[in-house]
């Protein structure tokens, strides 16, 4: 459910109330039950909410539900009588860890807290293999650190639950997919991080995860870290030649289609023109940048080499709009159907 506090239970309910999320998945919410009633409410919405404490009473539910109303899907909007609003179906894993008088847009570490326990959940059912796939609705870094959980997001926390030693993040857009090789760390941090190993590694899960996507021979382009991507020296300490060309020799020598480092300021409008099916961004604010600028209500955000499939937002916790039931949920619905979709290619 990500930060209570934040836009997270209005863009869940938005896009469980939605036909074509119902009809692709077995959604369930692991949140709190209140908050998500509340923020139905907010949203002009009412909810018909299954509270559970473990997922196989999920299962039972469904199975009852099979039987006595084989006409409804779970999570999809009963049609309303005229004039009352429609009542949103949703299956929840209550952890009822939210007061109910917590503030809406207020960094809190109860709700830092909270978010961290969802994901926790998430995680443990996801190697259980009881779910197919994690979608994260956003949390706020600095509640979950103020909860004394210090991770920079749902990326580095994911892979310190699941044991994943390197992960990376993919944002996907219309026509445009990123994957960074660096995320939250400041500039120059990121530029000492970068080298030969770490660029490859990153390259090769773009690889794996586009092929297993339905891509066969995935077309990489790797972004240079100074302008021009160095000008063959004339920016930059060199960075190019000892950071990221011996990468891009190795990769291809494994028979990766990797080309670069090239610049980034054209780089990204050839990859949206079709050139390339992924750009490899060096750092976080060179490749979300361009995402960001095709609209943040078409953005997934996807963590590549985690042993589980995990598709989020790709956008914040929105304390500014938060509680008013304004919340844009397109992006959590994307995010929706990219994670049913790479999971059913994982099988």
């Amino acid at each position: 459910m990500g930060d209570p506090a934040g836009v997270g239970p209005e863009v869940i309910v938005k896009a469980l109330a939605r036909a074509d999320v119902a009809a692709m998945c077995r959604p369930v919410v692991i949140g709190d039950a209140a908050r998500l009633t509340l923020a139905a409410r907010l949203c002009g919405l009412h909810t018909d909410i299954h509270a559970v404490d473990h997922i196989h009473a999920v299962d039972d539910i469904h199975a009852v539900d099979h039987i006595h109303a084989v006409d409804e899907i779970p999570g999809s909007v009963h049609d309303p009588a005229p004039g009352k609003p429609a009542t949103v179906r949703l299956d929840v894993i209550d952890l009822a860890n939210v007061p109910p008088d917590l503030a809406w847009g207020v960094v809190s570490p109860v709700a830092g807290e909270a978010a961290y326990r969802y994901v926790e959940r998430a995680a443990a059912l996801a190697l259980a293999g009881r779910v197919q796939a994690i979608c994260t609705a956003p949390l706020n870094k600095e509640a979950l650190h103020a909860a004394g959980h210090l991770f920079p997001g749902h990326t580095e926390l994911l892979a310190h639950l699941t044991g994943t030693g390197e992960v990376s993040m993919m944002l996907e857009a219309p026509g445009l997919r990123v994957v960074h090789v660096t995320t939250h760390i400041g500039i120059i941090d990121a530029i000492e991080l970068i080298e030969p190993g770490l660029v490859a590694r990153t390259i090769r899960r773009a690889h794996e995860t586009l092929q297993r996507s339905g891509i066969a021979s995935p077309r990489l382009a790797v972004c240079g870290i100074n302008p021009h991507a160095g000008e063959n020296g004339l920016f930059g300490r060199g960075e190019e030649a000892s950071k990221i060309i011996p990468a891009i020799t190795q990769v291809r020598s494994e028979g990766i289609d990797a080309v670069g480092p090239l610049p980034a300021d054209t780089l990204f409008f050839r990859a949206r023109r079709g050139e390339f099916d992924c750009v490899v961004a060096m750092y976080h604010d060179q490749g979300h940048g361009p995402v960001k600028v095709l609209g943040l209500e078409a953005g997934v955000n996807i963590t590549i080499g985690l042993p589980v499939v995990r598709t989020s937002v790709d956008h914040g916790t929105a304390f500014d709009i938060a509680g008013t039931g304004v919340a844009d949920e397109r992006s959590m619905v994307e995010a929706l159907k990219l994670a049913v979709s790479l999971a059913s290619a994982a099988g």
